[in-house]
């Protein structure tokens, strides 16, 4: 997690805050990467810039967070209803501060995709599920990665999205959160929500579900009482689904090609990066493989 700010993130950071009328003097950074995170203390203001060019995803994150606080679902809330703004050429947006904040448990995640997915389709403009966003850009970028292992994954990629197009028949499609991992679907004081909303989409309520099983079937990350607490509390397990391997294979597939993408600009990440590419090829033998968290 990178915590400095130089000198233009600031400047992107004061103009955004001065369009809507609140102080940046003192803001913290929490993240300043491709998408910058702030904190304005005294305010309960989390101001989040994103990535030039990303003004569509923005205005979309409002439009949720507008529709799931409707719903009465526990998710992030806004500060106020002039949002996004521009600044330096990035969307700006502002939320209110979490009290508490901690990653969400198995349970809290399942009880929480189970309230988002029991809602009917929304009549705003999410967009259809994409699960490979980005997987190509990613691979442009890792550039530590060996020829012949960006082939295989270009391949792999290739053999997915055709396996997606003709997956077999699963629950009526909803509104997905798109990245539904304990970072994102969190606790609080007040209790579990959810928070960034970048992702979301209209799709399959599969694919949300399989990011918890990929953490217990994949990462390792989620023990196996864990995982089995977690299709319990939900009311399912999308490991006994017939499209569940296209799912995680996607799932898995973003996962390497995010940590070949970051071992490009920083070295601590590479040897992760490579691991996951031998798991994926057959090289560290079967799963789960405990992959480390990148970022």
């Amino acid at each position: 997690m990178t915590t400095s700010a130089p000198a233009s993130a600031r400047h992107a950071l004061e103009r955004a805050c001065s369009e809507v009328g609140l102080d940046a003097a003192g803001a913290e950074p929490v993240r300043v990467a491709e998408n910058q995170i702030w904190r304005l203390p005294g305010q309960r203001v989390i101001v989040r810039i994103g990535r030039p060019g990303t003004d569509a995803a923005a205005a979309r994150e409002v439009r949720v967070a507008r529709w799931l606080a409707q719903q009465n679902i526990p998710a992030v809330r806004l500060v106020n209803d002039e949002q996004p703004v521009g600044a330096d050429g990035r969307p700006v947006t502002f939320w209110v501060e979490l009290p508490g904040l901690k990653h969400g448990s198995v349970r809290d995640i399942a009880g929480l995709l189970s309230q988002l997915h029991s809602l009917p389709v929304p009549d705003i403009e999410l967009g259809y599920l994409d699960p490979f966003v980005r997987v190509d850009e990613r691979l442009d970028a890792a550039n530590t990665i060996p020829d012949r292992d960006r082939k295989w994954l270009r391949g792999l990629h290739r053999d997915l999205s055709a396996a997606w197009e003709e997956r077999p028949a699963g629950l009526p499609d909803c509104a997905v959160h798109g990245d539904a991992w304990p970072g994102n679907l969190v606790r609080t004081s007040d209790g579990p929500l959810m928070m960034d909303l970048e992702r979301f989409s209209v799709g399959p309520p599969e694919w949300d579900l399989v990011s918890t099983a990929v953490r217990a079937k994949t990462t390792g990350a989620v023990t196996a009482p864990e995982y089995t607490e977690f299709c319990e509390k939900y009311g399912r397990d999308v490991t006994e689904w017939e499209g569940y391997p296209i799912l995680a294979g996607a799932r898995e597939l973003r996962m390497a090609t995010y940590a070949a993408q970051h071992a490009a600009t920083n070295e601590e990440w590479v040897d992760q990066a490579r691991h996951r590419i031998d798991c994926l090829r057959g090289r560290s033998g079967p799963r789960p493989w405990s992959w480390k968290g990148i970022l």
